[in-house]
Order: structure tokens, then C-alpha cells, then sequence
């Protein structure tokens, strides 16, 4: 019987035995990951660059950029390469490490998820009392919050899941380091623990969940009163973004944690993955910037200013 100590690197999953297929797939995630570098990368440089998108809104999606930006370099680069070198190892260490940014980044996007729905309950249903509930020191306590905790849960989640001796092996049947994958190869009833903590971590987004929901059942309460279809068209434009990000990021996240072990296909596994790891940072400026005026004007400034020099 071997434990976590005896083996030093996970396999990861395959895309594809056949040699055109993995280059394909090197191509396809080569595409996702630029578009994602460069959207987050536009949104970065946009707000950072004009004065006018220095608000509690935008320095949110601020941090909401980074984090997708960290959240897809941690997973997509290393399948890329397994795929264009036709392997699938991944160190000891490197697994440990994809586990732990994984998670803090997850952790943490979601909570900055949360606060944005704060941020747009308070200035659409109390719009007087914006500037004092979210000032700019109460915005930096918020967004150090939501990062402190992706870190404290990162360090937890994976100090007990590398703790666990692992005798089943060392394939991990995913295309990165997912804790549910890793704790399949333990022999011993102490993954019990990193199941009850996985549970209790389930439970904090589910709450979550349900705030973001409160949230925006007033907002959208409040919206629909409003007598300027201008006001509504604005307030529409800034929340649905955010509702759909969060849906897609949640359902595809909490079905590929929580499906029933009755349905089992690898497939269906992978893509529900791709759906909540992969998809969310490559699509989330395109959302942003599609229905939201300002970004797009400041991103046509940017874009212009570049062309011309």
C-alpha cells in the first residue's frame, strides 16, 4: 500500500488519444486563454486608465478581472501543455498548487461576486446612503475580505486533502488537480474530513447564493417602478451581467460538486468542469462590456488612443 508520501506526480486527464486531437484541443484552449488574457486585460487597463470608472462598481470588476485572470492561468497553461507535449503528468508539488490557487481564486471570485450584488442592491434601492456604505475604505475592507478568505479556505482545504494517504493510484480524472478527483485515490476514512469541509464550503456559497438572490429579487422590484425607461434600461444593463455570470458560474459549479454518483460520465464531468472553470473568465469581460455603456466607451478610447500612437 502506498500513501501520498511514496508518489511523486499525478496523471491528469487525457483529451484525446490521437495526435491531431490533442493539438486540437492545445489550439482550442490556446484560443480561450488569449481572449481571456486580452478581456481582462482591457477591462484592467480601461479602469485603470480613466478617473471616471473609479467607483465602488468598477473596482469590483477590477477585482473581479484579476481573479479570472489568475483563475484560468492555473488550469488551462498546464493542460495546454500536456496536450502540445502529448503527457499528462503534473508534479506532486504542482498539483498541490493548482489545488490551493484553484480553490483561493474560486473562493474568492465568488465572494467578490456577492459584494457586487451588494454594491448594486445599495444603488439602485438606497442610492442616498451609497456614499456611506461604500465608501472607499469600506470597499478595500470588502475586497480584502473576499481575498483573505479564498486564502484562508485554500490553506485548509489543501493542507487536509494532501494530508490523506492516497493507495488508488495516481490518475486524477480531470484535466487539473480537483480535490473531489484527488480524494478518489485515498485509502483511509480521514477524507472524511475534507468531505465535511467541502460540505461546509458548499453551504457558505449556498448562502451565498441565496443573498445574491434576495438581492436582486429588490432590485429588480425596485427597477420596475422606476418611472424613466432610461433609468431602467441603465439598471438592467449593469445587473443582468452580473445575474448571468453568477447563474453560469454557480449551476455548473454546484452540479459538477453535487451531482448524484448515479449519473457518472466522464464526459458530462468535463464539460460541467470546463463550464465553471474555464468558460466564466473568458466570457465574463465580453458580458460586461457588451451591455455596459461607460466600459465600452472607455474601452473605444483606449482601443483608439493604442491605433493612433
Amino acid at each position: 500500500m502506498s500513501n501520498s508520501s511514496s508518489i511523486s506526480e499525478f496523471l491528469l486527464l487525457a483529451f484525446a488519444d490521437t495526435r491531431e486531437l490533442q493539438l486540437l484541443h492545445f489550439a482550442l484552449f490556446l484560443g480561450i486563454y488569449l481572449a481571456a488574457l486580452l478581456g481582462n486585460g482591457l477591462i484592467l487597463t480601461a479602469i485603470a486608465c480613466d478617473h471616471c470608472l473609479h467607483t465602488p462598481m468598477y473596482f469590483f470588476l477590477l477585482n473581479l478581472a484579476l481573479l479570472d485572470l489568475g483563475s484560468i492561468s492555473t488550469t488551462v497553461p498546464k493542460a495546454m501543455a500536456n496536450s502540445l507535449w502529448n503527457t499528462r503528468a503534473i508534479s506532486y508539488s504542482g498539483c498541490a498548487a493548482q489545488v490551493f490557487f484553484f480553490f483561493f481564486l474560486f473562493l474568492a471570485e465568488f465572494s467578490i461576486l456577492t459584494i457586487m450584488s451588494y454594491d448594486r442592491y445599495v444603488a439602485i434601492c438606497k442610492p442616498l446612503h451609497y456614499g456611506s456604505l461604500l465608501g472607499s475604505r469600506a470597499c478595500a475592507q470588502m475586497a480584502a475580505a473576499a481575498w483573505g478568505s479564498g486564502v484562508l479556505y485554500a490553506v485548509l482545504h489543501t493542507a487536509s486533502t494532501f494530508s490523506l494517504p492516497l493507495c488508488q493510484g495516481n490518475a486524477v480524472n480531470q484535466f487539473f488537480c480537483e480535490i473531489p478527483q484527488i480524494l478518489k485515490l485515498s485509502c483511509s476514512d480521514s477524507y472524511l474530513r475534507e468531505i465535511g469541509l467541502l460540505t461546509f464550503s458548499v453551504f457558505v456559497v449556498l448562502g451565498c447564493f441565496v443573498f445574491i438572490v434576495l438581492s436582486y429579487a429588490q432590485i429588480f422590484r425596485t427597477v420596475l417602478r422606476m418611472p424613466s425607461e432610461h433609468g431602467r434600461h441603465k439598471a438592467f444593463s449593469t445587473c443582468l451581467p452580473h445575474l448571468f455570470v453568477v447563474s453560469l458560474f454557480v449551476i455548473s459549479g454546484f452540479f459538477a460538486s453535487l451531482k448524484p454518483p448515479s449519473i457518472f460520465s466522464p464526459f458530462l464531468d468535463l464539460v460541467m468542469t470546463v463550464l465553471y472553470s474555464v468558460v466564466p473568465p473568458a466570457v465574463n469581460p465580453l458580458i460586461y462590456s457588451m451591455r455596459n455603456q461607460e466600459l465600452k466607451d472607455t474601452l473605444q478610447k483606449v482601443m483608439s488612443r493604442c491605433t493612433s500612437e
